[in-house]
């Protein structure tokens, strides 16, 4: 929009400077160097006038062919000695949107508009023209530095463009790093407790029938939930113009911690879920990340100790969100698959994922072995207001 705005501001200039100068009491202002005099008004005068002022209309589309119709057009009326005219002063703006306008042949430009104005200094010498060499050097430093003006003009928005599109670049891999640890998390989870549950029911189709049919209707739900979160990030990285954060109602909160432990339950995994404190809507993130702790958490549990006790605790506190997670360590009972393994004493990628995700809300996790042989998840999380 901006850029089809420009051409009518142009012409809109270009209109305004031609009117100007034709008023009899701005003719002594301008760009004058000759000071030769004696050619009446006529016109020839009036359209080398115009020939400096209407051809700034293409001023940013056509810098070169501006500067070398207007610079040409002020040369002759110098060399002429035609009356004085404000529209002298298009050299100027000609000049500078050369400078800040101009995308190839920029050097070339430069030397080629140099070279002009030495031929039109020797020229104007040769014609009688009392102007000295100090007056025509100080003339073209006042040239030089308007060319120069819009030279940093157009530098400092060059900049200003390469900061945003680095600035959208950052953004752009933060948006897909924040993807992708949501699909991890998601997909390792859900799959995670369909294999478990998998297992589960093979193991039992020998050994206890009625059993295995409660097991795979765990895998039908399990899969019910991950399609549920995988639609909310396909949600996401629709082109909907909003962030991540507007669909807060479809997205995992720590009010939903009592799912997850549920759906530990159904593969097997026995666990001890208690809450401290009075839960209160958070910021969505701050929920989020929560949400996340806690499933990565029971996720590394079925995946590393089948069958062994967890106990989750979630406290709410007027300043943090504490989380703990804590799976023992000891052999599986006999009643878990035979694909059991003990818990895992190195954290994954999504424990580091987790990790950096706390951090970037000024929290801090940790995971490791107690010396009771456990393994717990540790994460103490700020609580931050509800974004309304």
């Amino acid at each position: 929009m901006t850029e089809g705005r420009q051409p009518v501001k142009d012409g809109a200039f270009a209109l305004v400077l031609t009117v100007l100068a034709f008023v009899p009491t701005l003719s002594q202002i301008g760009a004058q160097i000759g000071d030769l005099s004696g050619r009446p008004p006529g016109p020839l005068s009036i359209g080398l006038t115009l020939a400096q002022t209407l051809p700034l209309a293409l001023r940013t589309r056509r810098p070169a062919v501006c500067l070398v119709a207007v610079g040409c057009a002020f040369a002759v009326h110098q060399a002429l000695g035609c009356p004085a005219t404000f529209g002298s002063v298009g050299l100027y703006a000609a000049l500078y949107s050369a400078g800040a306008h101009q995308v190839s042949f920029r050097r070339a430009l430069a030397i080629a508009a140099g070279a002009g104005y030495a031929v039109l200094a020797v020229v104007l010498h040769r014609l009688g023209s009392p102007t000295r060499i100090p007056d025509h050097l100080a003339f073209f430093l006042v040239l030089a530095g308007v060319w120069l003006l819009g030279s940093g003009i157009r530098r400092r928005r060059a900049g200003e463009a390469e900061r945003r599109r680095l600035a959208a670049e950052v953004a752009a891999a933060a948006e897909r790093a924040h993807i992708a640890r949501e699909l991890h998390d998601v997909v390792t989870h859900h799959v995670t407790a369909m294999v478990v549950q998998s297992d589960a029911a093979q193991f039992l189709l020998t050994s206890a029938p009625e059993r295995a049919v409660d097991s795979l209707t765990a895998v039908s739900d399990t899969g019910r939930r991950a399609l549920t979160e995988l639609r909310y990030l396909l949600g996401v990285l629709e082109a909907t113009g909003r962030p991540a954060s507007a669909s807060e109602d479809r997205a995992p909160t720590l009010g939903k911690v009592g799912d997850l432990v549920a759906q530990a339950r159904m593969s097997g995994q026995p666990v001890e879920f208690t809450e401290r404190g009075e839960w209160r809507a958070r910021s969505v993130e701050v929920e989020l990340v929560a949400y996340r702790v806690v499933q990565e958490a029971l996720t590394n549990a079925m995946k590393h100790a089948v069958g062994q006790r967890t106990q989750v605790l979630v406290r709410h506190g007027d300043e943090h969100i504490e989380i703990e997670v804590a799976t023992e360590g000891t052999a599986p009972s006999s009643t878990a698959a035979p694909a059991a393994r003990t818990v895992g004493r190195g954290g994954g990628r999504g424990l580091t994922g987790l990790r950096s995700r706390v951090r970037m809300l000024d929290g801090e996790l940790v995971a490791g072995t107690l010396p009771d042989g456990r393994f717990r998840v540790r994460a103490l999380i700020p609580v931050q207001p509800t974004q309304e």
